[in-house]
C-alpha cells in the first residue's frame, strides 16, 4: 500500500449547462461532458489518463449540472475502472481557482501529496505520468502542461514565456491582444496542496480591496456592478499570472495532440484523434472488416457492439457508431459520428456530419459538410429526430431537433 505522502487526487472542471452554448445543438440533449467522442463520454477520455497515474486515489468532477445528470455516469465508471469516482456540485460560479478551492476539504481527505487539476473541454494524450516525473523534479508549487501553436492562433488562449533551460514559468497572460509567445497553457496542471495556500491569499487579498472600496456609499455601488464576487478566483489571471517568475511554477510541454472542444465542428475533430490515440492505448475498440462477412472498414472507426452495419457498407476513416445505430446495404460513411438509435438506410451518404439521436436518414440521401471543424457551417449537425427523406441533400448545415427534410438544403441553419 503506497503512503500517503504518495498518493495522488484528480479533479477534472466539467462546468455547467450556461457554458455549453457554443455546443449546441448536441449539448440541448447531454451535458457537454457525456457527449460521446470516438464511442466514450468525452469526460471519459480524461478520466482514463488519470488512471495511468500511479498512487491515484480519487477522482472528482466540478461543475455546476444537477447531480441526476452524472449519477448513472459516475457510477458506471467507478465499477469500470474500480477507483472512486465522485461528482460535486458548485452552488454558483467560484471561477476555475475558487472552484477547486471551495471543495479543498474533500479533495485534501486522502491527504495527497500532488493534486492533477484537468478541463473537460481538453481532447490530449494527457501525459500525466511523465508530467508528474518532472514537476517533482522541478521542485515548484505547480507544473503546466503547454503546446506550441502558430502564431496567429496563440492569442485564443493563455500565452506563456518559460524558461528554456529550467522550463520555470516567467510570464503568464490570458488571451493577450498583442502576440506574447507561441507557447500556450492546455489547462492541465499539477499542484501540491500549497495551492490552496496561494488561492486563500488571493481571497484574504480580494476581501481586504473590497473592504477598502467601502469608502462611500456611491463608491460601493460602482464597485458591485463591476468587480466580480469576492470569492471568485480565477486560476489565469488571480494564480498563474502572479505567481510567474516567483519560482513556483513550471512548464511541461507535449510533443502530441491538443484541441480544446468548444464546438460540434471540433468534437468531430477530436473524435477522430482519440480514435488514432486507440491504436496504440485501446486496439480492441477499433472495427475490422473486409467486407466479405463484415463491412469494408478503412482507417480508425468504432462500432458499438449493439450496432448493425451490413457487410455491404462501407465506414472509414474517423466514424464512430453508437449503440442501436443500423446501417444499411451500400452506405458510405466517412468523418462522422453516428449518434444512438440512429437509422441509415441503404446507398446513404453520411461524410463530415454529426447524426443526432434517433434521426434517420433516407435512401439515396447524401448528409455531408465541407469539413472545415473550425467554420459555423463547415460540417453538418443534424440534432434530435430529425428524419431526412429519400434522395434529399442536406450540406454544411445545421438541423435542431425534430424536423423532417424532404427538400435538399445547402449552407442552412434550420430552427
Amino acid at each position: 500500500m503506497a503512503g500517503s505522502e504518495q498518493r495522488v487526487v484528480a479533479v477534472i472542471m466539467v462546468g455547467g449547462p450556461t457554458k455549453g452554448t457554443r455546443f449546441r445543438p448536441l449539448s440541448l440533449n447531454v451535458p457537454k461532458p457525456l457527449f460521446p467522442l470516438a464511442g466514450q463520454p468525452m469526460v471519459h477520455h480524461p478520466i482514463s489518463a488519470c488512471r495511468r497515474i500511479p498512487n491515484l486515489a480519487q477522482i472528482y468532477l466540478i461543475g455546476f449540472y444537477e447531480e441526476r445528470e452524472f449519477a448513472l455516469y459516475v457510477s458506471s465508471i467507478s465499477n469500470e475502472l474500480r477507483i472512486p469516482v465522485r461528482y460535486l456540485r458548485e452552488d454558483k460560479p467560484h471561477g476555475s481557482a475558487g472552484g477547486l478551492y471551495s471543495f479543498r476539504d474533500y479533495i485534501m481527505e486522502d491527504s495527497p501529496s500532488h493534486i492533477v487539476l484537468l478541463n473537460c473541454d481538453v481532447c490530449s494524450s494527457f501525459p500525466l505520468p511523465d508530467m508528474l516525473e518532472a514537476h517533482k523534479k522541478y521542485g515548484g508549487m505547480g507544473t503546466l502542461l503547454v503546446n506550441k501553436v502558430s502564431a496567429e492562433s496563440a492569442n485564443q488562449f493563455g500565452e506563456l514565456v518559460a524558461d528554456p533551460e529550467t522550463n520555470e514559468l516567467l510570464h503568464y497572460t490570458e488571451k493577450p491582444e498583442t502576440f506574447v509567445s507561441d507557447l500556450i497553457n492546455c489547462g492541465v496542471y499539477i499542484f501540491t496542496p500549497n495551492i490552496f495556500s496561494a488561492i486563500e491569499d488571493v481571497l484574504k487579498q480580494k476581501k481586504d480591496r473590497a473592504n477598502l472600496r467601502r469608502v462611500s456609499s456611491f463608491e460601493a455601488l460602482q464597485s458591485a456592478t463591476k468587480a466580480l464576487p469576492a470569492d471568485f478566483v480565477r486560476l489565469d489571471q488571480d494564480i498563474l499570472s502572479p505567481l510567474a517568475g516567483k519560482k513556483e511554477l513550471y512548464t511541461y510541454q507535449t510533443l502530441d495532440f491538443w484541441e480544446q472542444i468548444k464546438t460540434p465542428g471540433m468534437s468531430l475533430r477530436c473524435s477522430g484523434l482519440y480514435l488514432s490515440q486507440f491504436r496504440h492505448t485501446n486496439p480492441h475498440l477499433l472495427a475490422s472488416g473486409d467486407g466479405k462477412r463484415t463491412a469494408t472498414i478503412v482507417g480508425d472507426v468504432y462500432i458499438h457492439p449493439s450496432a448493425k452495419v451490413h457487410p455491404t457498407s462501407k465506414i472509414g476513416p474517423n466514424v464512430s457508431i453508437s449503440a442501436n445505430a443500423r446501417v444499411g446495404a451500400g452506405a458510405r460513411l466517412i468523418n462522422c459520428i453516428i449518434l444512438d438509435d440512429v437509422e441509415i438506410m441503404e446507398n446513404a451518404v453520411v461524410i463530415h456530419s454529426i447524426v443526432g439521436w434517433k434521426s434517420s436518414i433516407g435512401k439515396w440521401s447524401r448528409v455531408q459538410g465541407e469539413g472545415d471543424h473550425n467554420a459555423k457551417l463547415g460540417i453538418t449537425i443534424l440534432g434530435e429526430a430529425v428524419d431526412v427523406e429519400d434522395e434529399v441533400v442536406v450540406v454544411n448545415s445545421i438541423v435542431l431537433p425534430n424536423k423532417t427534410l424532404n427538400v435538399s438544403v445547402q449552407e442552412e441553419i434550420i430552427l
